[in-house]
């Protein structure tokens, strides 16, 4: 499943960054790599952006981007 597919407050482990080039590098730099676990925390009205927790802190990211991010529920 992808991240954007994550219910809300539900725990999950990062398996795979997708992207190209400078997208990609930005996930990694922002903490987003494998083997992290990450919560979906609130989504916008809109659905687009939504806000997640990952090592600690919030980070906010676009739908698509978090479609790049492939996850697998945390047991």
């Amino acid at each position: 499943m992808t991240l954007d597919n994550l219910p809300l407050n539900r725990d999950a482990v990062i398996r795979t960054v997708g992207g190209e080039g400078a997208l990609r590098c930005r996930l990694l730099d922002m903490g987003l790599i494998p083997k992290t676990i990450v919560r979906v925390v609130k989504v916008a009205p809109l659905g687009d952006p939504m806000e997640l927790r990952v090592r600690g802190y919030a980070l906010s990211i676009r739908k698509d981007d978090a479609h790049q991010i492939e996850v697998e529920a945390a047991v």
